[in-house]
């Protein structure tokens, strides 16, 4: 969580407009993921900074994101609002990735 928090505050140094925080949770246990997502969310209100988040985690991106793109193949399959796109997907590989998503 230091090294995520380290970069972000590298990142910030020069005040972008855009902050782009690719797999910034990844790896890390589940407090404190929640803990450098609250950071983000803090920054960007306060900012009003644009984040592009990139991850593969769904239920990360449902809570964090406004908008969603769906990749495949590193081409945009389908977009738009997060649940626009997650709860009525209209790309087959959109409804395969979510028929896939774990539930515990």
């Amino acid at each position: 969580g230091e090294r995520q928090r380290a970069a972000i505050a590298r990142a910030l140094v020069n005040a972008p407009s855009l902050l782009v925080c690719d797999e910034v949770t990844s790896a890390l246990d589940v407090s404190v993921q929640a803990s450098i997502i609250d950071l983000l969310r803090t920054l960007q209100h306060e900012t009003r900074m644009s984040m592009l988040f990139v991850t593969h985690n769904i239920a990360l991106a449902r809570h964090i994101s406004q908008r969603i793109a769906i990749l495949q193949h590193g081409q945009i399959v389908e977009s738009g609002t997060t649940d626009e796109v997650l709860e009525n997907p209209r790309h087959e590989y959109t409804r395969e990735l979510l028929a896939n998503v774990p539930t515990f």
